[in-house]
């Protein structure tokens, strides 16, 4: 009889095709282990949003990232052509492998892509018990060339389901708006949205405002409270997934220890930089310079 490949144990005699490594003892190193962060959003090959856009902000961060994909896109930095979510069984396989595995410290939510995944996620929170509190999501409806990313049935099942499981949500304009059913053109809907939001959902709202003139942010809290911070337009094409570097951040800063006030004022900074440390990539609205402190010698930690 065959030997089994060495290294290897199969996890079901039934199934040829699934094996497992077996049972060792982790490796030993005088180094501290960063904090473990976990993304869960959609594929962008071209890397300025979406899964490897928010790997590069939790390595600039100085934190390990994992991840599990919801969905592929067929997209460059000139938008999205194509989405196709992944099935809900296999993302459910993997956020509970994960899970099994790694002391997970905070989790990022991006593209979803289908209200099955939007139920699965909720339900994995829920059943690990996952503190709130290190739960951030940045809501995708849309794209930025215009291209639907969630339907109606899956923004309603995020409302219901996810948003309970969830501390934080940073949401643009148009997202905000969505989300509360009220316009949101201005500084003054801006807040009456965010705080609305805020005291239903139960959670902290970081509301973009990179439509607004200034471009400033807002903080919405369950308590009532509410705290603008200052933003200024910049003279550049790399915008191309700027919100998810923002919520990526944001993360970061929550688990290193940072107060709310301090994680968004951190994050926004962040972004700043790093679209102005930006350099030309595509033909379209290109991708920020995420690992720019990197490339200096420094990093998001120490910022």
């Amino acid at each position: 009889m065959p030997s089994k490949p060495s290294g290897f144990l199969s996890g079901n005699p039934g199934n040829p095709h699934e094996q497992r490594l077996p049972e060792t003892e982790p490796a030993q190193s005088s180094a501290l282990a960063p904090a473990v962060v976990l993304t869960i959003a959609g594929f962008d090959p071209s890397s300025g949003a979406g899964i490897t856009a928010d790997l590069k902000v939790f390595a600039a961060c100085q934190l390990y990232g994992v991840s599990a994909v919801t969905a592929l896109t067929v997209q460059s930095t000139q938008g999205v052509l194509r989405s196709q979510p992944v099935d809900s069984a296999l993302l459910g396989e993997t956020l509970r492998c994960l899970q099994q595995d790694l002391p997970i410290a905070g989790v990022k939510i991006g593209m979803l892509g289908s209200g099955e995944n939007v139920a699965t996620v909720a339900a994995w929170l829920r059943d690990f018990s996952f503190p709130r509190e290190r739960v951030v999501l940045d809501p995708v409806l849309r794209s930025s060339s215009g291209r639907d990313l969630l339907d109606a049935s899956g923004q309603t099942l995020l409302r219901e389901q996810l948003l309970p499981q969830t501390g934080w949500i940073t949401p643009n304009l148009d997202e905000l708006a969505a989300l509360t059913g009220l316009p949101v053109t201005n500084r003054e809907q801006m807040r009456a949205a965010a705080e609305a939001l805020a005291a239903t959902a139960g959670l902290r709202v970081a509301a973009t405002g990179g439509h607004l003139d200034p471009p400033d942010d807002l903080l919405a809290t369950p308590e009532g409270e509410a705290q603008w911070f200052p933003g200024r337009h910049l003279a550049t094409r790399a915008t191309h997934g700027t919100g998810c570097a923002f919520s990526s951040a944001l993360l970061c800063r929550l688990v290193l220890g940072d107060s709310a006030e301090a994680a968004v004022a951190a994050a926004k900074q962040y972004v700043k930089e790093a679209m102005e440390a930006a350099y030309p990539i595509g033909r379209g609205r290109g991708p920020m310079h995420h690992l720019y402190r990197a490339f200096r010698g420094e990093c998001l930690s120490n910022g």
